[in-house]
């Protein structure tokens, strides 16, 4: 049996120490700039070389994260910066922007290529057209089954790579828009504000409705090494040394000795992560195929929780909290304190303890309340010394990125014959198949069905009354194609191109693979995420005829691809009530309410859809008073997406109508397309 790599999160310098003393194979950490987790501490250009330097000499290996989408005005960065890691040579680059995917095959071959998992890779089919454009590895999906696990690992021969510890992204694969929506902080650009792990309030209750539990996967580490995984992965790159080491520890015993006493090593690993002082844990699908991994009661932090702030004593000038009762807490422990009304938290050091009769007495750093919730985070006995792994002095080392442009990049342009197929206009697209219905009279160009199982089954059913000829009807696919969707979904696609289907709406990689050879148009979907010149070409090169640019690209973005590709190609999202995040699961089965509120008021509406849950605003975005600019750049067709909304009752009419006339719509959200097209000056209503 081959061996397996235990691959570590190093967010920081003392991370790094301690994931590689506790017996770590592999690090994966990031730079300063174009990773994930720009808030760690990271590592500069100097500390990375040594590092690489030393780990190298320790037999280990290094990833280095270059996992976000870059705008097209920053690509001469994301070149200086592959430039610098080809030079070093880590042992691979974990990467989601498919315009990194295309700048580094065409410029730095010889760097291996990891496939991030916000690339949203869940099937064999992705894994294939990956390997044909060169990558070593890919990151599973997070929501997979273990039999779905294995069967994408019985149908590849890549290198995967699954997340067996750590934090949880409510959204499928961390594709999610949450962030961005509320305050244009791109989950996907690496800036994310957890929207996930606020407190909200329903219609009976309030509660952390959308922040799910954290990963643990050790009683399954021997399925999965027998099953032939390649890497087991650690989140955890905005967590502490302390716990890096902990978990560590805890899986490398595993590993050394399940063959031996399988029960016994993993009753032993449990309890060693006993320590990490992470949230309530969840084995996610690969424990059941309908796990129950969020639970509303549970504060969005970590920690475990000590209990609820009763009272507020002042001994001696001097304010300690009133609790309850909890064995085994010490002077010097850190704890984090949750706002009750979820307005902030608070790290602080327990300075002292007293025991009255009514509880206990801490003495705690910080501005906090009665009412606000403890959880402890760090015991003053874990705070443990590794052996530094970078050199004390860091003088001999130099490198660093050079001021290069990138070369101009060859795309594969298309030609007017291939961009002549979709005539200008308004394109609708819908949820259900009723609403098909809903939208004809607005007369769209053509109309854009979700094509999901639940979807796929109604087609099927009412194919005698679908309001139109198959031939204006485009599958807009989801975005999320599991292993088990394979055995459903390629057959119905067959069939409705059999019947006269001509234009598929791809939104992941296994999409463009199944669809390659096939008598179809392919549109590249948001989901695929052409942020910058770079990813419209690599989507171009394979084969896509148009292109939907994602709901949080800014016009400069836009204006910059439209340099390099026929406006005609483009077809921007100018309406929707955007999906901010999807959950595999249907949540709506568990709560009682399917709208909640934030603390600022804003409303979100969950949609259950049997397999899984969609999360929007109630408040839209629309950008339909700025066609008529979109226009004058030659972008000749529009999208207006009412998949997740009611569109009855004359609501598509409406919006159809208000985007002929070029007219504001109040109450909407502009997401990050006020970047170019309005400002505080201009106001909403300003001409572009």
């Amino acid at each position: 049996m081959k061996s397996v790599e235990l691959l570590a999160p190093a967010g920081s310098p003392e991370a790094l120490d301690a994931a590689i003393g506790e017996g770590a194979d592999a690090v994966y950490l990031g730079l300063r700039s174009f990773n994930a987790r720009m808030r760690s501490a990271n590592f500069a250009f100097n500390q990375f070389e040594a590092s690489l330097q030393a780990v190298h000499e320790r037999g280990k290996k290094v990833y280095v994260t270059v996992n976000t989408v870059f705008e097209d005005r920053e690509a001469d960065r994301v070149y200086q910066l592959l430039q610098y890691l080809n030079r070093l040579k880590p042992d691979g680059i974990i990467v989601q922007d498919l315009g990194v995917v295309k700048m580094a095959r065409d410029n730095f071959p010889s760097l291996a290529l990891h496939a991030s998992t916000q690339m949203n890779v869940a099937s064999s089919k992705g894994c294939h057209l990956l390997s044909r454009q060169g990558f070593k590895r890919a990151v599973l999906a997070r929501e997979l089954t273990l039999e779905e696990i294995r069967t994408v690992r019985q149908n590849t021969t890549m290198e995967l790579e699954v997340f067996v510890h750590g934090a949880l992204c409510v959204s499928g694969s961390g594709v999610c828009l949450f962030s961005s929506y509320l305050g244009g902080k791109s989950a996907n650009r690496g800036a994310c504000t957890q929207a996930c792990r606020r407190l909200y309030e329903s219609e009976t209750k309030k509660g952390y409705f959308f922040s799910p539990d954290d990963l643990q996967l050790i009683d399954y580490i021997p399925d999965l090494v027998e099953m032939g995984i390649e890497s087991f992965k650690i989140e955890g790159r905005m967590k502490s040394a302390e716990y890096v080491g902990t978990v560590v520890s805890a899986y490398r015993y595993l590993i050394d000795n399940f063959r031996g006493d399988r029960e016994r090593a993993t009753v032993k690993a449990k309890s060693m992560l006993q320590a990490d002082f992470a949230r309530r844990k969840t084995t996610f699908f690969v424990g059941s195929d309908n796990p129950n991994f969020i639970h509303p009661d549970q504060a969005g932090g970590t920690g475990i929780h000590l209990g609820r702030i009763k009272d507020i004593n002042v001994i001696d000038d001097e304010r300690w909290a009133l609790m309850g009762s909890f064995d085994g807490l010490a002077e010097g422990d850190s704890v984090r304190i949750h706002r009750s009304d979820d307005s902030g938290r608070i790290t602080s050091k327990i300075k002292g303890i007293k025991h009255p009769v009514n509880g206990m007495l801490l003495k705690m750093e910080g501005d906090w309340r009665q009412t606000d919730d403890v959880y402890l985070i760090q015991t003053a006995s874990m705070a443990r010394r590794y052996k530094p792994v970078m050199p004390h002095s860091l003088d001999r080392y130099r490198a660093f990125p050079s001021r290069d442009q990138a070369p101009k990049p060859e795309f594969p342009v298309p030609s007017k014959k291939d961009t002549s197929s979709l005539p200008a206009g308004y394109y609708a697209f819908v949820g259900k198949v009723a609403d098909l219905h809903a939208v004809l009279a607005a007369a769209p160009q053509k109309a854009m069905i979700l094509f999901d199982k639940l979807n796929a089954e109604a087609l099927r059913k009412n194919e005698q009354t679908i309001p139109y000829k198959r031939d204006r009807l485009i599958l807009w696919l989801d975005p999320f194609y599991l292993e088990s969707d394979v055995a459903w979904l390629e057959p119905e696609l067959e069939y409705w191109i059999s019947r006269g289907v001509r234009f598929i709406v791809a939104n992941n990689l296994g999409h463009l693979s199944f669809l390659r050879g096939k008598d179809v148009d392919v549109i590249a979907g948001p989901w695929l995420y052409a942020f910058n010149r770079w990813a419209a070409g690599f989507l171009f090169e394979q084969g896509v005829k148009y292109l939907i640019p994602p709901l949080e690209i800014s016009k400069q973005n836009l204006m910059r691809i439209m340099e390099a590709f026929p406006p005609s190609t483009l077809m921007p999202i100018t309406f929707s009530y955007p999906q901010l995040f999807r959950i595999r699961g249907d949540l709506s089965a568990r709560y009682d309410s399917d709208t909640f509120q934030d603390r600022d008021k804003a409303t979100y509406k969950l949609n259950g859809r049997r397999d899984y849950s969609v999360v929007s605003p109630e408040r839209p975005f629309s950008i339909i008073d700025r066609v008529g600019f979109l226009r004058k750049e030659r972008i000749d067709k529009f999208i207006l997406d009412l998949s997740n909304a009611n569109p009855a009752r004359g609501m598509f009419r409406d919006v159809a109508k208000a985007a002929s006339e070029g007219l504001v719509l109040s109450d909407a959200s502009r997401f990050n397309w006020k970047d170019g097209f309005y400002n505080d000056e201009e106001g909403p209503q300003s001409k572009a």
